[in-house]
């Protein structure tokens, strides 16, 4: 029996590993998808993926009839303003990371979830007024020195990465105080987004400048598949999340960046000067900290609870020893 649930267990393991490295795999390798859908611009771009998403996401929970958790929400108004304001950052997220990437950016996007963990954690403590361990102050400075020598090499701020780290460090933050599920959530993000969406859509028709109908039926057919590129990554990590522990999912996070920046370099063929090389070097070397910062943390939590558990264990068979006579 033991024997049963520890095969069940790996097995689980295995799967939610597998979805893991196919939700930062496909969010790492989707530079490769928006070029695809040119002559559209960024902005038509971004208003079929908040729309197809909503479709994508809605037949998604009418397969599995999760509706309950609408209803709920519709009777808060203060969780409806944060899915708003979850949607708005997002929008902003989506919006400029598609230009960056079809402006030929893919480098400096990828900087900008390089250092998301970084804008997280100094969000954390101006917002939350959360303390920070000796190990992520210097990392949190070594990332604002890469910054600096990064804004050096630009000429200016590396203002695509800035604004996608921490649109996207605002986007967690947010969620987080909605607490939906994934799936529940996008859900709730993309109907907010959807009639502004399909509006810019028809606005756009209208001027003559829409290419959904004037470019083939492939060309169109790709504009629908946002959906599926928005929606398909989250479910996959969404099951990851469920089956292997956070650490595992902390370090997994950096395989998207990862796939982008070597995409950048190897595949768009972008600049690597050396300032930015060292722009970089200082980033990596940041996370690197703040990852073996997490790590130890993570293995003294587990010695102390595993402390616990034996003391607790023990506790009962001390109390109950019968006690000597008089």
């Amino acid at each position: 029996m033991a024997s049963g649930a520890a095969e069940t267990s790996r097995g689980e393991q295995r799967a939610g590993l597998l979805n893991g490295f196919a939700a930062y795999g496909m969010w790492g390798l989707v530079p490769l998808f928006w070029p695809l859908l040119k002559p559209a611009g960024a902005g038509e771009i971004l208003a079929h993926r908040m729309a197809w998403s909503l479709v994508v996401v809605g037949v998604a929970l009418l397969f599995i009839r999760r509706w309950g958790w609408a209803r709920e929400l519709v009777r808060q108004p203060r969780r409806l303003g944060l899915v708003t304001i979850a949607a708005a950052v997002i929008t902003v997220n989506w919006g400029v990371y598609i230009w960056a990437v079809n402006s030929g950016h893919v480098v400096e996007a990828s900087l900008g979830y390089f250092i998301n963990p970084l804008v997280t954690i100094a969000m954390g403590v101006l917002l939350l007024g959360e303390r920070l361990r000796p190990m992520q102050w210097t990392a949190v400075a070594v990332g604002l020195a890469a910054v600096l020598v990064l804004a050096f090499g630009y000429g200016q701020p590396p203002w695509i990465s800035l604004c996608l780290a921490f649109s996207f460090a605002t986007y967690g933050l947010v969620k987080k105080k909605v607490n939906l599920g994934g799936l529940e959530s996008l859900t709730a993000e993309t109907a907010v987004q959807f009639l502004p969406a399909v509006g810019y859509l028809v606005w756009l028709g209208a001027r003559g400048d829409a290419t959904f109908a004037t470019e083939g039926l492939g060309h169109g057919a790709l504009l629908a598949a946002t959906g599926v590129v928005t929606a398909a990554p989250l479910i996959c990590f969404g099951a990851a999340a469920i089956r292997v522990p956070l650490s595992t999912l902390g370090l997994l996070q950096y395989l998207a960046p990862v796939f982008q920046f070597l995409l950048g370099i190897l595949y768009f063929h972008e600049a690597m000067p050396p300032e930015r090389w060292a722009g970089f070097g200082l980033v990596w070397l940041a996370l690197t900290l703040l990852t073996w910062d997490a790590l130890r943390t993570a293995r003294r939590n587990a010695v102390r609870l595993a402390a616990a558990r034996e003391a607790a264990a023990a506790t009962p068979a001390v109390r109950g020893e019968p006690e000597p006579a008089a």
